[in-house]
């Protein structure tokens, strides 16, 4: 990770803020007035933390190394590939979750959350790496959202089942493709071999004492997920409102291994990389999707749709129905999108008030607005029904095939 800090110094998009910061509240908001990677020299007195390390676009190009316009098509071609090296043990030490400068973010938040931290878990042959938001209990507990069905937590079950706990390794501080990786719904056990595709075709991995291996990270905390239940939440969510209060799993804390003067790294609830990070992994997803029913240009989840819950499906027409079999393709793709806008190739899909510019021009609503009830969304809306029942919305807002000409906008040559 502190490779990549180098690099986002050298970009310009660091900012250094030198004085005395607080984990309470203090950094989170600080953090929450800019894109720029923040870098606290002294949080809680004496130590380093980052922010906003992968909070735009720009910053995703740097850690892959190529613009921002090929990203989402590039890693439409993923092949999860990479190679992964064990280069031996990572030794411990006694554990003191209250040593690190773990943040309170919100007022109204259960405690102090770990909010980059990736788990790493091995069980039965089967591996997984995900991020989950972890609420500090004491000095080496935590207790953990596992959403039920993900890999994590059908692999606490199967541990669960023959009455053993679940071994898991927890980095803090790693390099932010490992942690995209991490977010990113890969086929079983592959987060790590795409990692290193990512990293350019090789990653190195270090085995901590129970067995679980993990990246190179500043903070690597040892433990298992137990059959123990404890309060979790409140929390801000990715909407930014609170997500309801939950009876989670203990994670119990065996050992730490830190690196000389480590840097946390903290994701803002709710802020802009914690969109990026929930829902930029689904746009090559649905890009691949929309490639199978017609000609896809680019793919984004909005900022202003929490980085998630909306799209934008950039495509090229071959024949006058494919809008709407794109909005189909995008639906299934990712199943928690709930308003999503097909454009044509002249439109800039980063650019919103462009987007509503199509919408204004090209869309009648008797004939492009697809209203689908009674689906599957996302359990993170405040408006859903239960734990994820909601409408979705898709918008065909591209140019009626034949009529372009009655579409060309005014400008002026170069």
């Amino acid at each position: 990770m502190r490779e990549f800090i180098k690099k986002m110094r050298d970009a310009g998009l660091v900012d250094d803020i030198y004085e005395e910061v607080s984990s309470v509240y203090q950094a989170p908001k600080i953090a929450s007035k800019t894109n720029k990677l923040v870098f606290f020299h002294k949080l809680d007195g004496d130590k380093k933390s980052v922010m906003n390390v992968t909070s735009i676009r720009k910053s995703l190009s740097i850690a892959l190394g190529y613009p921002e316009e090929d990203i989402v098509k590039n890693l439409s071609k993923a092949e999860y590939n990479g190679n992964v090296v064990n280069r031996g043990k990572l030794y411990m030490i006694q554990p003191d979750l209250l040593s690190l400068p773990i943040m309170k973010h919100y007022p109204k938040d259960a405690g102090r959350y770990l909010t980059s931290a990736i788990v790493f878990s091995e069980y039965g042959n089967i591996s997984n790496a995900s991020i989950h938001r972890m609420l500090v209990l004491d000095k080496n507990h935590l207790a953990a959202r596992l959403v039920e069905g993900r890999h994590t937590h059908n692999l606490l079950k199967s541990a669960l089942s023959n009455n053993e706990k679940l071994p898991v390794a927890i980095t803090i501080g790693t390099h932010p493709l490992v942690t995209f990786a991490s977010c990113t719904r890969v086929p079983e056990g592959k987060e790590m071999p795409f990692a290193a595709e990512l990293m350019g075709g090789e990653i190195s991995v270090f085995e901590c004492p129970n067995g679980v291996k993990v990246p190179d990270a500043e903070i690597v905390l040892e433990g298992y997920i137990t059959g123990e239940k404890a309060t979790e939440g409140p929390f801000v969510d990715i909407t930014g409102t609170y997500d309801p209060v939950r009876q989670g799993p203990v994670i119990e804390i065996t050992g730490m291994h830190i690196k000389d003067d480590p840097i946390y790294h903290g994701i803002l609830p709710g802020g802009n990389e914690h969109k990026l990070l929930m829902g930029m992994p689904y746009e090559p997803k649905i890009y691949r999707y929309v490639s199978g029913v017609t000609t896809v240009r680019n793919v984004s989840l909005t900022t202003g749709g929490c980085g998630y819950l909306h799209g934008v499906v950039q495509i090229r027409k071959n024949t006058q129905g494919d809008a709407k079999n794109a909005i189909m393709a995008a639906f299934a793709a990712h199943t928690s999108l709930k308003h999503v806008v097909v454009v044509d190739e002249d439109i800039d899909i980063y650019n919103m008030e462009d987007v509503e510019y199509a919408i204004a021009t090209r869309v009648r609503g008797d004939e492009d607005i697809m209203v689908i009830k009674g689906v599957r969304g996302s359990s993170l809306d405040p408006c859903r029904i239960g734990d994820g029942m909601n409408v979705k919305v898709g918008v065909d807002a591209t140019m009626v095939m034949g009529k372009e000409d009655e579409f060309i906008r005014a400008e002026w040559d170069d």
